[in-house]
């Protein structure tokens, strides 16, 4: 086993949290002195103290971004695509420093605190684009002389409410599409992750200030917890809300929305999983589960859960895998060589110790899963990531535990393979390792993966801007970043326009008044 401890000499992680907010342009009234206590789970040191936000200022808040939107929708859509062109060069100016605020905040690896800035670049450069294609249709009607067609249209003021896993890159996919469409948006971050948010703010500010004449409060940000957030919910000047978490948040937030006929972009649980089939390639196979459970110290929402391994090619995976979980360096982010960094804070470590002692009471084989010390201190919680050898699927490998539990079990037909991977609440992201053509397009088909995302060859894990993310069932149905996604937010209207001197009605109708 691997760990690795922080040096000595690393300096503060508050003292360079300072460092970095402050060359980012943050002012430091907006970190200091608050109630709301921001830690890094580094050290589970406290880093930064912030002001909350009241309900009373959200409210004015999105009063002044609905003023603005109605300013904003009728600015062209490529002139709209220009602050999000300026957005991208001021996130690229800025990636070093945002992605190690990422790391510090959220504990990831430096190449992921630095690739989640690299989403952002990318969807406002997709964004940039999609300014130009707002496409609608042209329509054949049925009557001689008419024009039917489709326009689009913004619709409002967009919520966005991002969980702590993915800080700033969440909220990149709804804000750069959103502000294209003609709308503003308002973001309520995770209470866990408010630093990256502040950040990213300023960041914003310097984009709009290049700009020239964007409406004031046409780019908002709140800082605080759950109440903050249910604001965004429940306004009604709020008609499209993007909320990013558990499966049981989704449960809450969508009743209401559907209450007063708010559009909901839900992302939520994701208990996903793969399958290795016979004729698979194990090395590569090996390495793409490796990632896809560990990455993120299982903190994604796309992170591989479940594995089912066929019974022929079982005793020779998984003990190459039970290897490599053995070895993998869990340990300070900042440290070279380190894969795996810590858990967001105690309640994610209890969560997973929960998980792993119901599975042992199942008679399951738990391979590592305990607490590393010797890294930090008490308030840091680092684990070894564990693969669980189940006799059946059955226990906590049926719910999502947000933390790296990678879950095992032999199957041996392909039919009882498929049946297993959907039979859970969650449908996000899902993968097949195979070279047989037949296996690859079954389980792509409608008779395969139930959910949103399915690869093959590649884990569940890790997704590009270009396509649509988000997934079925329990997963919220919601769809953000590429594809066709721009339409969550913006409102269809059917045009049909009359160029002859007479008056055709559809079907046939007649209506003759006279002269």
């Amino acid at each position: 086993m691997s760990e690795a401890t922080t040096s000595s000499s690393t300096a503060s992680i508050a003292a360079e949290v300072d460092q970095l907010l402050q060359g980012l342009g943050v002012p430091r009234a907006a970190y200091t002195g608050g109630e709301l206590l921001a830690r890094s789970p580094i050290t589970g040191e406290v880093v930064a103290a912030l002001p909350q936000t009241t309900a009373a200022h959200a409210t004015a808040t999105i009063a002044e971004a609905h003023a603005a939107y109605q300013i904003w929708r009728n600015v062209p859509g490529p002139r709209r695509g220009e602050l999000i062109r300026l957005l991208g060069e001021e996130l690229r100016a800025s990636k070093a420093e945002l992605g190690r605020l990422v790391t510090l905040e959220v504990g990831k690896v430096p190449s992921e605190g630095a690739g989640e800035v690299q989403e952002m670049i990318d969807i406002c450069d997709f964004a940039v684009g999609l300014s130009r294609q707002l496409y609608g249709l042209t329509i054949a009607t049925e009557r001689s002389e008419h024009r039917m067609m489709e326009t689009w249209h913004p619709l409002g003021v967009v919520g966005v409410i991002s969980a702590f896993n993915f800080p700033v890159a969440v909220w990149s996919w709804n804000a750069a599409l959103a502000l294209v469409c003609g709308n503003a948006v308002v973001w309520k971050p995770s209470e866990k992750t408010p630093l990256t948010a502040l950040a990213t703010h300023a960041i914003v500010q310097r984009a709009l200030a290049r700009f020239g004449d964007a409406p004031a409060g046409l780019l908002a940000l709140l800082i605080g917890q759950r109440d903050i957030g249910e604001v965004l919910v429940d306004d009604a000047r709020v008609p499209v809300l993007s909320a990013t978490g558990s499966t049981a948040m989704g449960k809450a937030v969508a009743p209401r929305l559907a209450g007063r006929f708010a559009r909901a972009i839900l992302e939520l649980g994701g208990n996903n999983a793969a399958i290795v089939t016979p004729s698979a390639d194990l090395d590569l196979s090996l390495r793409g589960i490796a990632f896809a459970a560990m990455g993120t110290a299982g903190q994604r929402c796309t992170t591989l859960r479940r594995l089912f391994v066929h019974d022929s090619i079982y005793d020779t995976l998984v003990p190459q895998l039970s290897k490599v979980y053995g070895n993998v360096q869990v340990g300070d982010p900042r440290t070279a060589g380190t894969l795996v960094g810590p858990l967001i804070d105690k309640a994610a470590f209890d969560g997973m110790q929960q998980a792993l002692a119901e599975s042992r009471a199942a008679g399951a084989t738990v391979h590592g899963g305990g607490r590393v010390d010797g890294i930090a201190g008490a308030d840091a919680y680092y684990a070894r990531p564990a693969l669980v050898e189940l006799r059946e699927h059955a226990g906590p490998a049926l719910r999502e535990t947000f933390a790296p539990i990678l879950y095992v079990v032999r199957y041996q037909s392909f039919e009882q393979a498929i049946e297993w991977h959907n039979a859970v609440g969650a449908g996000l992201s899902s993968s097949i390792f195979t070279l047989n053509v037949r296996e690859a397009e079954r389980f792509m088909s409608s008779a395969g993966s139930d959910c949103g995302i399915a690869n093959v060859n590649i884990g569940p894990s890790g997704a590009e801007i270009g396509g649509a993310f988000g997934g079925e069932k329990e997963t919220g149905g919601g769809r953000e970043a590429g594809s066709d996604s721009w339409k969550a937010y913006m409102r269809r209207a059917t045009n049909t326009i009359n160029y002859s001197t007479a008056l055709p009605l559809a079907q046939g109708v007649t209506f003759d008044i006279g002269n």
